[in-house]
């Protein structure tokens, strides 16, 4: 009934639908496995997609050639670039979604991709022979053989729903959960654990008062994710978000059902996110506080449900609903669902290989929630990865990995690689020491190349880059060249209190001063902007930042460089560690279990101090 396929990706998240549409797009024959097409590419939690360093992944997504980002912006609903007050660096952009259209794109797109096959079924087991994946088994029967598998089971397996005393099984409220791959799995040596996730009621918008809320707007210019020219399907009209607190009282009624609480009981054994903690986890660890935000956010264009933000719980329904039911703009709000905790199997990310497939079995890859993460973009990201490697190892090709200095994805593989991880882990941009280099405005210049060249990224989009870099190096040209005169630019100056010119200057040392915007000044004069020409307003962006952090962004290369060193003495794979009694007890083991690649990444892990990896290069005779 069925061919042999090149890669079999198993579940239809984010994280399977990006590998899918990856491995297909660089010619491999998918079967993409899901016990649920209705709900291919599904929200399960809050209808939005980016945010802090979240965004930039999402922009690294799209310039590798992934879908992520086209999806996000054909069914956003509002736009925000987040930490426009900081350095661009810092900028992170974030659209709120349309939760059906969201995961409905998703489909047509991959119903488009010619070399996708879809087939709605539970995995029960995977054929392993020798070492090696050979397909899966599912719960019909069927066997289905591959030359690689990705597993995508996000919280599915062994998937257990908490709400208050009550517990049932699911992937996904309403959804059961997946068994049988976690026991083989285990009996074939890898190692499992649990973690927990949570989300919040959803809410029938038309009970709520937002006259006491707090109003929240999209951004006026709406810049989105993709590279491509997506302007003709982003919205005329965005709808805004809310913004509203908790209080000692909302607190007070919610601790009332911590008695019945599956957290505070020790029903739930998994480790729960740190970085978007349940309510009720919110007035344990910050007692001292006696209100926090909620933010109150549309699912979409045409319907009342309203994800309730920042109020994730676990607790009984009642509980919920008496405590939401005093905060303000809530009092008479009726419930669509109440919150619940999901507890489900993960694989510590320590027994994967940087491509993302297993040390234990050639040619099976693990995607998403599997490793430890937590989010739409970290999924995805991995799911990205995952498909494009998937495809080389079928076809006999070198691996496709980027380094901490290539990506914000390649910061994480390293760090879930590296140091693990026994909690869901989720991106910030303090975890990427080379934050300057890999910011949301250049994902395009730094990856598409890449990935056009393994075969991944279309012409178009390559063309898109090469017009984008010829024009900033244009814009940088001329802004070095022009003089201005103090006449042309001094009310403008006047008016950024900035100090007016005595003679003609160059228009690159004014655009240095603190203040100056370059669109601005191009407004202001006329003949700098004539001069410049008719260039995209991404490459004026481009070349602006290029100026005025160029000090800065060589600092970070000199620094790469540096690092780069020590990537490249590489470490044989049969080195003993423990014959080097000069290492530390815990750098010996934690070698051993990870066994890297290089003395660059061994700095990495968590318990090699620095002192170890001297040792190690002094006996490696570095």
């Amino acid at each position: 009934m069925f061919p042999e396929y090149d890669v079999i990706v198993v579940g239809a998240g984010h994280a399977g639908c990006e590998a899918a549409a990856a491995a297909a797009n660089m010619g491999s024959k998918v079967l993409l496995v899901t016990m649920n097409m209705q709900t291919i590419a599904q929200m399960s939690c809050n209808p939005a997609m980016g945010g802090i360093a979240k965004g930039q992944i999402v922009r690294e997504i799209d310039a590798l050639g992934g879908y992520s980002g086209i999806v996000s912006d054909k069914s956003m609903i509002q736009f925000r670039m987040l930490n426009k007050s900081k350095g661009p660096g810092m900028w992170s952009p974030r659209t709120q979604n349309d939760r059906m259209l969201f995961a409905a794109t998703w489909r047509e797109m991959l119903e488009a991709t010619s070399n996708v096959d879809f087939w709605q079924d539970m995995v029960k087991e995977l054929i392993v022979s020798r070492g090696t994946i050979q397909g899966v088994v599912t719960g019909m029967g069927q066997e289905i053989r591959a030359k690689s598998v990705v597993l995508t089971n996000g919280t599915f397996l062994n998937g257990v729903i908490h709400i208050g005393e009550k517990q049932f099984g699911g992937g996904r409220i309403g959804e059961k959960g997946a068994s049988g791959i976690t026991e083989q799995l285990v009996e074939l040596g890898f190692e499992s654990a649990r973690l927990k996730t949570g989300t919040p009621p959803r809410i029938d918008g038309r009970s709520l008062d937002y006259t006491k809320m707090e109003k929240q707007e999209g951004d006026e210019e709406i810049v989105g994710f993709s590279y491509l020219p997506v302007e003709r399907i982003k919205p005329q009209e965005q709808r805004a978000c809310w913004i509203t607190y908790t209080s000692q009282e909302v607190h007070d009624i919610l601790k009332t059902g911590f008695e019945q609480s599956p957290m505070y009981q020790g029903r739930i054994k998994g480790s729960g996110p740190r970085y978007c903690p349940s309510i009720e986890d919110k007035i344990n660890r910050f007692a001292d506080r006696d209100r926090h935000q909620l933010f109150v956010e549309p699912e979409g264009w045409n319907t009342v449900e309203i994800y309730v933000n920042g109020f994730s719980t676990s607790l009984p329904e009642d509980v919920q609903y008496k405590a939401l039911k005093m905060v303000p703009g809530f009092e008479n709000c009726r419930f669509f669902r109440p919150g619940y905790a999901i507890e489900y199997d993960y694989f510590p990310p320590t027994q994967l290989k940087f491509t993302l497939e297993t040390k234990e079995i050639r040619n099976l890859f693990f995607a998403g929630q599997i490793n430890g993460t937590t989010g739409y973009e970290e999924a995805a990201c991995q799911g990205l990865m995952a498909g494009i490697n998937a495809h080389r190892n079928a076809h006999e090709q070198e691996p496709f990995v980027l380094q901490r200095s290539d990506a914000y994805i390649g910061v994480l593989i390293d760090d879930l690689i590296n140091k693990g991880t026994d909690e869901p882990y989720r991106m910030f941009t303090s975890r990427a020491e080379f934050r300057t280099l890999l910011r949301q405005d250049n994902a395009d210049m730094r990856l598409t190349p890449m990935s056009y060249e393994m075969g991944l990224a279309s012409e178009e989009r390559m063309e898109l880059v090469r017009k984008k870099m010829d024009e900033v190096e244009q814009i940088k040209k001329t802004l070095a060249d022009f003089s201005v005169e103090p006449a042309a630019a001094n009310e403008y100056l006047s008016s950024k209190d900035s100090s007016p010119l005595v003679e003609r200057s160059r228009a690159l040392k004014l655009l240095l001063r603190p203040n100056i915007d370059l669109k601005e000044l191009c407004a202001e004069i006329p003949e700098l902007k004539a001069a410049i020409g008719d260039v995209h307003i991404h490459s004026l962006e481009q070349a602006e930042i290029q100026a005025k952090y160029d000090v800065y962004i060589e600092k970070e290369r000199e620094l790469v460089k540096k690092m780069a060193s020590l990537e490249d003495l590489m470490i044989p794979d049969s080195f003993n560690y423990d014959k080097l009694t000069a290492l530390s007890m815990e750098a010996r083991q934690k070698l051993n279990k990870i066994r890297p690649n290089t003395l660059g990444q061994a700095s990495r892990i968590s318990g090699v101090n620095p002192s170890d990896v001297q040792i190690l290069m002094v006996y490696m005779g570095r």
